[in-house]
C-alpha cells in the first residue's frame, strides 16, 4: 500500500540536499521540521512558520529530543507572511494543511485567506530546480474548500515554468493527497 508521507519524502529528498534552504510553513508538532533539519545538515537553513505557540514550543522540545542540528529558525507568524522573514530562495518547501495534531483545537485551522498568498509566496521564492509539496486535508470543510482553491490555482500555472501533480488515493475521497510544484 503506498504510504502518502513516505512518497512525500521521497519528491522532497529528489531536490533537497545538504546545504540547502528549506522552509516549513505549517510547522504543527515539527515532523516536517526535523526531516528538512537533517536534509540540510549543519551548512543548511530551515524557516518553519506557525501561528500558535504551542506548535514553536512542541517543535523545539521534539527537535532538541531528536538531536537534529541548529539550522533552523522557528517563526510565530502566519506563512503567508514568509516574505517578511526569508528573503533568499529555497529549494524544498512544505505545507501541511488544516490543524495542529495532537492539539484539541480542531477549530484553528489553515485558512484559504492566508494559504493562497503563502502558495504565492512561496512559489515565488523557490529557487529553480526546487519543489513546494502542498498536503491537504479534505476531511473538513475549510480543507476540503483548500484543496480544491488550490487545485484550480495550479492547474492555471504554466507548465513551462511550474509542472505540477496530485497524488492522492482514488477510492478514498476524504483521504489526504498532495500536491508538488517543481520549479523549472
Amino acid at each position: 500500500m503506498v504510504d502518502l508521507l513516505e512518497l512525500q519524502k521521497y519528491f522532497i529528498l529528489q531536490h533537497l540536499k545538504a546545504g540547502d534552504v528549506a522552509v516549513d510553513f505549517t510547522m504543527g508538532n515539527g515532523n516536517d521540521t526535523l526531516f528538512l533539519s537533517c536534509t540540510v545538515g549543519e551548512k543548511g537553513r530551515v524557516y518553519a512558520f506557525d501561528i500558535q505557540e504551542d506548535a514553536l514550543i512542541s517543535t523545539r522540545a521534539h527537535l532538541e529530543a531528536e538531536g537534529a542540528p541548529e539550522n533552523y529558525t522557528l517563526i510565530c507568524a502566519s506563512h503567508h507572511r514568509v516574505k517578511e522573514f526569508v528573503q533568499e530562495p529555497f529549494q524544498a518547501g512544505m505545507f501541511n494543511l488544516g490543524y495542529l495534531p495532537r492539539s484539541g483545537r480542531k477549530t484553528v485551522t489553515t485558512m484559504r485567506e492566508t494559504t493562497m498568498p503563502a502558495v504565492e509566496a512561496a512559489l515565488e521564492l523557490l529557487a529553480p530546480g526546487g519543489i513546494l509539496m502542498v498536503a491537504v486535508y479534505p476531511g473538513h470543510e475549510e480543507g476540503n474548500k483548500e484543496g480544491e482553491m488550490l487545485a484550480e490555482y495550479f492547474t492555471g500555472l504554466s507548465r513551462f515554468k511550474i509542472c505540477v501533480s496530485r497524488f492522492n488515493i482514488m477510492n478514498s475521497p476524504t483521504s489526504p493527497y498532495f500536491f508538488i510544484a517543481e520549479k523549472k
